[in-house]
């Protein structure tokens, strides 16, 4: 299990302007769809964007604190 603050913490510290929104999807707080919105984005492929993701949660995902994610990767602009 990871708390939504701890998630979102884990994602500001690669990318600081990140809004972070986390809904736990199941319940059991490992199964979490992400919305993150940060101009770290930009210029960047959709893959490269969960890529970004993916590796400011490395920790989490490892220790199996994080089973499962949905993620969305957008700019402040929407894209």
């Amino acid at each position: 299990m990871i708390s939504s603050e701890s998630l979102a913490a884990y994602i500001r510290k690669t990318m600081p302007d990140a809004q972070v929104s986390v809904t736990d999807r199941t319940g059991t707080l490992d199964h979490l769809a992400v919305r993150v919105v940060s101009d770290a984005f930009k210029g960047k492929t959709p893959l490269d964007r969960h890529r970004m993701i993916y590796q400011a949660l490395e920790a989490p995902m490892k220790d199996g604190r994080i089973h499962a994610l949905e993620l969305k990767a957008e700019t402040p602009e929407g894209g």
